[in-house]
């Protein structure tokens, strides 16, 4: 079976030395963007040394943001000592180690590939990029500042739930054999009402993509976290539903605002995309990715099948996994629910009693932690910014096969 990466279930071991800072006990983290992503962050780092024992502590040392006063109410929200208007500022500060960027894709590049030349740890929200070029260059940076002993990784949070952690670790122990198909989906329907304003996820030069970008790169992280190999080539079609939108009025708000009654602006992005595709190994995969899925508020579902069982997840159930062992008798076996909440299960250690069910928030403790044991302890970064090139791969290819009427599209391996 082809392999992705190194997974996070296996051992780990240093590949780098720490730098310096370490020896000081604490990390001080840097996060340009205050929004949606900015507040699930914020909670991952506050958190985080609270709960594990972890070998240094993050410090929130400033937030940045362009609005003075949003950034500053958003600083006193979130527990952060200082605020900047500039992200230049934020990198130059000495204080600051690692910058965690949670902005629009077409800052991402920039960003990191300046706080990587500066010497700093960098944590980027997922898309990577709004290109594959993009991603290629903040790749060469991440390359260049590793044997720094830096540290660059992509944020896919849904990894970071103990039910997907614990199914990858059944699908690497070979619980379900050889796979044969992975199927994913991610529906959500905040854009069904034409009326929703046009926020900046609905224009290409800022997301990127739309529903491909924003939910189908989850969607296809997991599917090769899981599977543990890479898609070779994809089919797909997309279409946006509503060409013109109210433009804005006034700040957005999550993933939302308010509209404006009478000037309308053009969608430049997917409403949804569906695709489908092969992994290395000649297991298929089905993807649809939606925000116009009527009733559907985050709909994350996995499903996993091979020659000796099936796995399922749901993200609406986000601590259950179902499973089915095709190898019992047929008199008994079927489906499963398998609780994941006891102490051995991933990152249960920490956490409450069994049955103590976790949340959305979690993953972004998880993240954190994570990020500060890499940093630490000088262990490879998963999901690194290689990972994040890969998706950006995939996304660019399923474009490319709708715009050519779902013709094959392989996915560069390099």
């Amino acid at each position: 079976m082809a392999r992705s990466q190194e997974q996070e279930t296996e051992p780990q071991t240093a590949t780098t030395t720490p730098p310096p800072q370490q020896a000081r006990g604490t990390l001080g983290v840097g996060m340009v963007g205050y929004a949606f992503m900015g507040a699930a962050h914020s909670q991952g780092w506050r958190t985080a040394g609270h709960v594990f024992d972890l070998p240094v502590r993050p410090a929130l040392a400033a937030i940045c943001g362009r609005d003075r006063a949003a950034v500053d109410a958003a600083a006193a929200r979130h527990g952060w000592a200082a605020a900047e208007t500039d992200w230049r500022a934020l990198i130059a500060r000495d204080d600051v180690q690692l910058i965690d960027i949670c902005t629009p894709g077409d800052s991402h590049a920039e960003i990191a590939i300046a706080a990587l030349e500066a010497g700093k740890h960098v944590l980027c929200e997922k898309p990577l990029a709004n290109t594959v070029a993009e991603a290629e260059a903040m790749v060469r940076a991440a390359e260049a500042a590793q044997s720094r002993g830096q540290v660059a990784m992509v944020g896919f949070n849904y990894r970071k739930v103990p039910a997907i952690t614990f199914a990858r670790q059944l699908i690497a122990d070979g619980r379900l054999g050889a796979l044969r198909h992975v199927r994913a989906s991610y529906l959500q329907d905040w854009l069904v009402d034409p009326a929703s304003p046009l926020t900046w996820r609905l224009k290409r030069e800022h997301a990127g993509s739309g529903a491909l970008g924003d939910l189908g790169a989850h969607i296809v992280d997991l599917a090769q976290y899981l599977a543990g190999e890479l898609l070779t080539g994809v089919s797909a079609v997309s279409e946006t539903f509503v060409r013109e939108r109210p433009l804005l009025s006034g700040a957005s708000a999550g993933l939302s605002g308010g509209a404006d009654a009478v000037a309308r602006g053009e969608v430049t992005v997917d409403d949804a995309a569906i695709f489908s595709g092969r992994l290395a190994s000649g297991a298929l995969a089905s993807f649809e990715a939606t925000r116009m899925a009527a009733g559907r508020k985050n709909a994350l579902r996995l499903e996993i099948n091979g020659e000796l069982g099936s796995l399922a997840f749901d993200l609406e159930r986000l601590n259950e996994l179902s499973f089915h062992d095709h190898t019992e008798p047929a008199a008994t076996a079927g489906f499963r629910r398998i609780l994941v909440t006891e102490p051995e299960h991933p990152y249960l250690e920490a956490w409450w009693p069994p049955g103590h069910a976790l949340g959305y928030e979690h993953t972004f403790v998880h993240q954190a932690r994570d990020v500060v044991r890499t940093i630490a302890e000088g262990l490879p970064p998963r999901p690194s910014f290689a990972d994040g090139l890969q998706v950006q791969r995939v996304l660019a290819a399923v474009e490319e096969s709708a715009a050519k009427n779902s013709v094959h599209t392989p996915v560069p391996s390099s």
